[in-house]
């Protein structure tokens, strides 16, 4: 085994060219495992940081078309209301409903939002923008800082008062240098004081930086004429309980809703474990997808391995001869190719794994630098599934033309020119 071993890595030396080229295929493919895997991991954490906002204590509820009756509560909506995805809306979640889950055992705060799309105008800058119509408690549940000025109150968010808090993006395309806070600006045909500016959340936050925030009333009533919302936010004293805890806001809102059959439910409550299981499932399934891509590659690389151990095996038919004639028998013929082929994947994997690692940090680096809660990492898995894969391949694609080589007869191969 070890003379087969220094045999193969003469063999390899003696053609560094064609060793980078055997090897360039099996790399590609590997890199990209990693690659895959590394950013995977620190989109994972991406998410994970954006849940963190809104606290690991908190749960969602959004409003849903029941799946069997669509039309049930439902009217006819525009684009000012912000409901892109649908022309149709469900108007049975209300305030009342969120003053009623308040009550609740193990329930701390909650608010509501609505959302929406205008022309924000400010002298003559226009620029349309979402905007959300949100209650004031949302600035005790959410961790979200401001740059300057300050949130708007209960009262003011009672009261429809017209004030704005910007994205910091959209602060800098109205104001550009200049302080906005006192300052006016038009929302489609109201004027709005600007309050405060939220700090930067980069990419995080979903495009938030081009938003601003008005009052829920005052969105409500005065911009959208609806008196309903689109989703709410629940702070949970024991997040242990969070299962209860939605269940129980499940049984209220039905009994608000007159709801008798839970497949009728027109309301979606999703606790944070909910919901990162269910981006699991969805990146789990991409990466599943990306990694399967990126096999091709390992299979053309294997291929390209195969091809060029047969030509290795034609270059080296006498010399073969010469060894079995001098006693070598087919298994040591067949050790030697194989050893060689596994060689050459295993190097094409360790340079894959280091490329693919590499990349995996300029990625992290280029998400940090744009604001983004970006954590590199090389999971231990892809590294093991990188050499796992490289030996494999090297047997797989090295078996036959090893075969080969062993089965040739001393003879014919002797006298091979």
């Amino acid at each position: 085994m070890y003379q087969a071993f220094k045999q193969a890595i003469k063999i390899l030396f003696t053609n560094p060219a064609r060793t980078i080229l055997t090897t360039l295929g099996i790399m590609i493919g590997i890199a990209t495992v990693i690659l895959v895997l590394s950013a995977g991991a620190g989109f994972r954490s991406l998410i994970d940081a954006q849940l963190q906002v809104y606290g690991t204590n908190t749960l969602f509820i959004e409003t849903r078309i029941p799946p069997t009756t669509k039309n049930r509560n439902a009217n006819s909506m525009g684009a000012d209301t912000g409901r892109v995805v649908s022309s149709v809306a469900i108007t049975t979640f209300k305030n009342q409903d969120l003053e009623d889950i308040k009550k609740l055992n193990n329930v701390v705060n909650d608010y509501g939002m609505v959302i929406g799309q205008k022309v924000i105008s400010y002298r003559n800058v226009n620029k349309s923008a979402l905007f959300y119509g949100t209650s004031a408690a949302r600035f005790e549940i959410d961790q979200s800082t401001l740059k300057s000025g300050r949130f708007f109150t209960s009262s003011e968010d009672a009261g429809a008062a017209q004030v704005a808090i910007l994205g910091s993006q959209l602060a800098e395309d109205l104001f550009g240098l200049n302080n906005p806070i006192g300052q006016l600006v038009r929302l489609g045909t109201l004027n709005f004081q600007v309050i405060g500016v939220y700090n930067s959340v980069g990419a995080l936050g979903g495009g938030s930086d081009d938003m601003l925030y008005i009052p829920l009333v005052t969105a409500q009533k005065k911009i959208l004429g609806i008196d309903y919302l689109l989703m709410g936010i629940v702070q949970m004293n024991d997040v242990n309980l969070s299962d209860a805890t939605a269940e129980n806001i499940s049984l209220l809102l039905r009994r608000n809703h007159n709801i008798t059959n839970p497949d009728k439910d027109d309301f979606n409550v999703q606790t944070q474990a909910q919901a990162m299981g269910t981006f699991n499932t969805i990146f789990d399934g991409i990466t599943i997808l990306l990694i399967a891509i990126a096999a091709i590659s390992l299979i053309v690389g294997g291929v390209g391995i195969m091809n060029i151990m047969y030509v290795v095996v034609t270059e080296r038919t006498a010399e073969i001869g010469l060894k079995k004639a001098l006693g070598a028998k087919n298994s040591n013929i067949l050790t030697e190719f194989l050893i060689e082929s596994i060689i050459v994947t295993l190097l094409g994997g360790a340079v894959g794994i280091i490329f693919g690692s590499f990349l995996g940090w300029i990625i992290s680096l280029v998400a940090i630098n744009n604001g983004l809660a970006w954590t590199y990492s090389v999971p231990l898995y892809a590294i093991g599934l990188g050499f796992g894969v490289s030996a494999l391949i090297g047997i797989s694609f090295g078996v036959l033309p090893a075969r080969s080589a062993a089965k040739l007869d001393p003879i014919t191969a002797l006298s091979h020119e």
